[in-house]
């Protein structure tokens, strides 16, 4: 079964050592980057959030606020190891995690930012409810801004 687990001394290294299907390191940062994101970030409430199925470390999620327009949650990094893809867990733990942001409900909606050419990650955000905000940052010319919206 799919949980979302806190990153802790028990779990770290697992995290460590995830890694994702050949070619997709190019559209995802290392589990290592992903635990520095969440301390670099942990001013803006940044959420390292392990990922597992049955007691074993599947995959790592980063999320942190964003209070400059659009305020929203930003899903900074969301990877499923390799070993693990194309089961139905990733989609599974997007969607437990959209659900336990909407609980919280800080924020309406939870940006994540895609390169255009990670087919597998824009097909995973679409399936569960993001869409194309038409919206290209100058800094990430190749990549499409997505947006979920909780229901009011």
């Amino acid at each position: 079964m799919i949980k979302l687990v806190e990153v802790n001394e028990a779990n770290w290294l697992e995290i460590r050592s995830l890694s994702v299907s050949e070619g997709q390191d190019a559209f995802l940062d290392s589990p290592v980057g992903i635990l520095a994101r969440g301390y670099v970030y942990r001013h803006d409430r940044a959420r390292v959030i392990g990922i597992e199925n049955d007691d074993t470390v599947i995959g790592v999620a980063l999320v942190r606020d964003l209070d400059d327009e659009p305020a929203c949650y930003d899903l900074q990094q969301f990877m499923i190891d390799g070993r693990f893809q194309g089961k139905g867990f990733g989609t599974a733990a997007l969607r437990m995690l959209l659900s336990e942001l909407e609980k919280e409900r800080k924020y309406d909606c939870v940006e994540v930012c895609v390169k255009m050419n990670d087919e597998a990650a824009l097909r995973l955000y679409e399936k569960t409810g993001f869409v194309d905000t038409g919206y290209i940052d100058e800094e990430a010319p190749d990549s499409l801004n997505l947006m979920y919206n909780f229901p009011d």
